[in-house]
């Protein structure tokens, strides 16, 4: 139900986890001190050691020693959380419970339960936990802090354009093939009768709920079709803007231990049973059931299209006017089926007409949940349409769908006309860097750091550091 919002890039800050091989030493050593926090030793050599084995995964090494740099990506986190706090900067930390709960639990298990646990961190399990919430704090606040300093940030075109013809030819990316291709969608006619009978199955749950003869979280394991089916339903605390907009309007007329009547999104439909608010965040549940079809409804919508694909490959038809005339999709079907991400923008509320695409990377038929529609475009030529097959839209519903393979644009050296927007990107990422990297200088000018003598003498990319 929430909305994805768009991801801050980061810029220096290093978020680490304190889960898997972390080794706890009985005697550790303060290295550096920011505001009023300090570094541990045993936070650097984690820390190094995670930076190693990531870089070895993604097949790459780097010139820095990973102590230095994992030092100071710390001294970072450090000052930003510090900063957060005298700037009092607001954060959700309603959902750090959950978060440590999930994070010791994994730590458990990989230990071999609770008490190998303590012996490895030399600590009591309530003391893990406690090092566990401090940490994600910490993390929430930086990372809540850096996104306020570069969230002004802007480029206009003028800057686009300098920052093209100011980079090093060798240095613009490598754009990858892309795809434009067209579409026709057709959900199975029995959409209706499939909608009702998954109403009924919430009311049914919802009255046993009521009377008392089930709990809810037992049931969302049970039943839910959606991730947070294990955790009995449960949501991460969240705002209402965060939410589809039915969920949210259903959400907001509960109070604490309330259940919904069936609620409609674009997922499906839901009963939500409301926990607690603190002040505009609302932890909640939900069991979320999302219509289903028989085989035979199925393979109906599937006969449907290839007839139509028939009519197409024989000239009785364009595909362009078949698509305008019969598709179920409101996006593309105006468009001559040609397929674009609006669908993607209007799921995660990102309505920002400079971000519509009709040009797809590979990553983006994975990331958009259209690995279906990859998978047929690989086996056609330009022109080409496939027979019709079963897939999944953004939000999860079952339907049938033919494509075109419109345009291959071949691997290409980024270009200020063609690539504007991932130029665009370079450039807010750059000027991103640099307000922030300005920023940090002052900051570090004007709060208490001590780096201790013996980690001083190493490459930091902010000299400033060393005082």
């Amino acid at each position: 139900m929430s909305k994805k919002g768009l991801l801050l890039a980061a810029l220096v800050l290093g978020v680490w986890s304190a889960g898997g091989q972390t080794r706890q030493v009985m005697l550790d050593k303060v290295v550096a001190v920011v505001g009023g926090s300090s570094i541990l030793y045993s936070e650097v050599d984690e820390y190094a050691r995670q930076l190693t084995a990531q870089r070895r995964a993604e097949g790459y090494t780097s010139d820095r020693d990973p102590h230095n740099e994992a030092l100071e990506a710390l001294l970072t986190q450090k000052l930003l959380y510090n900063q957060a706090l005298i700037d009092s900067v607001e954060v959700n930390t309603a959902d750090l419970v959950s978060r440590v709960d999930e994070q010791v639990s994994m730590m458990a298990e990989e230990a071999g339960g609770i008490a190998e646990l303590e012996a490895r961190q030399h600590m009591a399990i309530f003391n893990i936990r406690e090092v566990m919430r401090r940490r994600y704090e910490e993390q929430a606040y930086a990372q809540a802090m850096q996104g306020q300093v570069v969230s002004r940030v802007k480029v206009i075109p003028g800057e686009v354009e300098r920052f093209y013809k100011k980079i090093d030819r060798d240095s613009l990316p490598i754009i990858p093939e892309q795809y434009v291709y067209a579409q026709i969608t057709r959900f199975p006619k029995s959409m209706v009768q499939a909608k009702q009978r998954a109403k009924e199955r919430l009311l049914e749950m919802r009255e046993r709920i009521i009377r008392g003869d089930a709990k809810f979280e037992n049931l969302a394991r049970m039943y839910s079709q959606d991730g947070t089916a294990i955790r009995g339903g449960e949501m991460p605390p969240m705002r209402l803007n965060e939410l589809d907009p039915s969920f949210a309007a259903a959400l907001e007329k509960l109070r604490p231990g309330q259940i919904s009547e069936v609620t409609e999104s674009q997922f499906g439909f839901h009963i939500i049973q409301s926990i607690d608010k603190r002040g505009n965040v609302y932890r909640f549940r939900h069991i979320l059931v999302k219509p289903d079809y028989t085989q035979e409804e199925l393979v109906a919508s599937l006969h449907t299209l290839d007839s139509l694909v028939r009519l197409v490959r024989a000239d009785s038809i364009t595909f362009e006017k078949a698509a305008r005339d019969f598709s179920d999709d409101a996006h593309s079907k105006m468009n001559g089926g040609i397929v674009s991400n609006h669908d993607i923008l209007e799921h995660w509320s990102a309505t920002d007409v400079r971000y519509t695409q009709t040009a797809f990377f590979k990553e983006d038929f994975g990331r958009y949940r259209k690995m279906d529609d990859y998978n047929a475009l690989q086996r056609l030529k330009v022109g080409g349409i496939s027979d019709a097959f079963l897939t999944q839209d953004i939000a999860g519903n079952e339907l049938a769908k033919v494509v075109k393979l419109v345009e291959v644009i071949p691997t290409h050296t980024a270009e200020l006309g063609k690539d504007y927007l991932r130029l665009e990107e370079m450039a807010l990422q750059a000027k991103q860097e640099r307000v922030f990297e300005e920023w940090l200088t002052k900051k570090i000018e004007g709060m208490y750091v001590f780096i201790a003598p013996e980690y001083r003498n190493g490459e930091f990319r902010n000299k400033h550091w060393v005082k």
